[in-house]
């Protein structure tokens, strides 16, 4: 299996998983970002999976925008979006399908420059 159809299905495992925990939750409390909060650091084991959750965004934010820079990627607010939208199981995996997609691209026009005959002077 190729490794961009790898990044795609867990695009889906991380919307579908999040959001079969989130929509419940929502629908019963609404969008009360207090309780959200309160809930998610209730304990100490549900804090730390939160502060994980919180340094990996960051880490993935600083990734995204350096990575994203050096490749020349377009389109590189969509895993922002993702972050903000579903969260780091969505953001990450869907940046590293874009980048997976460039690079792809970057070596296939390598490897034709590389089959140009030589120009003479």
């Amino acid at each position: 299996m190729k490794l961009k159809t790898v990044y795609l299905i867990l695009c889906f495992l991380g919307v579908a998983l999040t959001y079969w925990q989130f929509l419940p939750w929502a629908a019963q409390n609404g969008l009360n970002m207090s309780l959200f909060f309160h809930q998610l650091f209730a304990n100490r084991i549900s804090a730390f999976f939160g502060m994980d959750v919180f340094v990996s965004a960051l880490a993935l934010v600083v990734f995204l925008r350096e990575e994203s820079s050096r490749l020349g990627l377009t389109g590189r607010w969509l895993p922002i979006l993702a972050l903000l939208f579903v969260g780091v199981s969505l953001a990450l995996p869907m940046f590293l399908y874009m980048r997976e997609r460039k690079l792809a691209e970057a070596g296939d026009r390598i490897r034709t420059e590389s089959k140009r005959p030589m120009k003479a002077f």
